[in-house]
């Protein structure tokens, strides 16, 4: 903490959860420094829950009055610069959002499961042909590669454009590979899915980019040609950075906790009791940028004024003694949350938080059925975090995978 009282957020610490405890015991908002800017930390369920939902806090960027001081570059400008839907309220998200609903319907979704299961198969078959008796780091060749395959398959990446667009997500995703997440590897990133659409524009299919051309042009240009690139570019981050998150912390989680993955052999407790757990213990979000008060409001006793920015501490809400008791830092399959406020909640929730439930549910029962022996290569505390404020998980998460079960 600094003279002013605010919590410096350190995008490489080594310990988030210790992080949150003491700011939830600081408040309920406490004033902290992220990535250059002071903002409010909604650090307790109750309060995140409100921050969430009140009339008074908007995603739109012209409410927050210091947002010319915003250091260039960081992931909170990413993010909050963002001219998707993620940051429109009101008729204008309504009118932004509304097009991609079709796409994440249960009726769609369980169209997509065959699928999911065909590319989780052929990952365990990959996974079963490696070398015997080496570590094999399970964010990189399992749980990173699934949700990209998924959302590409969805979206509608051409084959030719494939190992270029994976090289570039490799970095966001932060699995390894060459290359760094900076903002003109973003840049290329961009570029790249400009000219997908362009070409989905001229070679049609069945995918969401076409989709949402044949929208644009059949509604009356309802998706100006910024907003459908923006829509496309954060359906497809979006759409696999936090389901590679939630899958590696589950394997962690059932991995480095003992006796769970028992729970879950034994048919005591089924794989969405997994999925939820993870969600709450060790949300796949740390902290997401930003809601800004209209006016001046009181929350939880505390006055934010009109302008001032409120941070998201998901991954903190998670753990908050009084939401789920003084057991709250325990992970227990036993117990899964009633509800936790890991998708968001109100307009925002997240569209594709029931696509995000599907593929890891799919992924976690077919990983523990294929290797029943499968351990942990390293101790917990060896896993280094990854350097960002936004995202929650480990950069690695090395196994032992042991036989195949017959």
């Amino acid at each position: 903490m600094t003279d002013d009282n605010r919590f410096i957020l350190d995008p490489a610490t080594g310990d988030l959860h210790g992080d949150d405890d003491r700011l939830r015991e600081a408040g309920p908002l406490v004033p902290v420094t992220a990535e250059g800017v002071h903002t409010w930390a909604a650090t307790r369920y109750s309060t995140l829950l409100a921050v969430l939902t009140h009339p008074d806090l908007s995603r739109e960027l012209r409410y927050w009055k210091d947002r010319d001081s915003a250091p260039p570059g960081t992931a909170i400008t990413r993010i909050v610069t963002d001219t998707s839907m993620l940051n429109a309220e009101g008729d204008e998200h309504r009118r932004l959002r509304a097009p991609l609903t079709a796409a994440f319907t249960p009726r769609r979704l369980k169209g997509l499961r065959p699928r999911i299961e065909q590319l989780t198969a052929g990952l365990i078959d990959r996974l079963a042909a490696m070398p015997p008796g080496r570590p094999v780091d399970m964010r990189k060749e399992f749980a990173y590669p699934l949700p990209r395959d998924v959302i590409s398959d969805m979206i509608g990446i051409p084959a030719a454009h494939q190992e270029r667009l994976h090289e570039l997500t490799d970095a966001v995703a932060q699995v390894g590979g060459s290359l760094d997440d900076t903002p003109d590897l973003r840049q290329a990133l961009h570029v790249l899915l400009g000219q997908i659409i362009d070409e989905r524009r001229d070679s049609p299919g069945e995918d969401l980019i076409t989709d949402l051309i044949t929208l644009r042009e059949q509604d009356g240009g309802r998706l100006s040609n910024d907003e459908l690139f923006a829509t496309i570019e954060l359906l497809f981050i979006a759409g696999h950075v936090t389901t590679v998150n939630l899958i590696t912390n589950a394997i962690g989680a059932l991995l480095h906790v003992p006796d769970q993955v028992e729970l879950l052999r034994a048919g005591k407790c089924p794989y969405s009791a997994a999925v939820e757990e993870t969600l709450r213990w060790d949300s796949p979000i740390a902290y997401f940028p930003m809601r800004y008060a209209l006016r001046d409001v009181e929350i939880d006793g505390v006055r934010v004024r009109a302008g001032e920015p409120v941070l998201a501490c998901f991954a903190s809400a998670g753990r908050d003694p009084d939401q789920y008791g003084e057991d709250a830092h325990l992970f227990d399959l036993t117990d899964p949350p009633a509800t936790h406020l890991s998708f968001g909640h109100g307009p925002h929730f997240c569209l594709g938080a029931p696509l995000a439930r599907l593929e890891a549910e799919v992924a976690l029962s077919a990983l523990f059925d294929a290797f029943p022996e499968i351990t942990p290569a390293v101790p917990a505390e060896e896993l280094r975090p990854l350097d960002t404020l936004l995202g929650n998980s480990t950069r690695t998460m090395p196994v032992l995978l042991g036989p195949r079960a017959q």
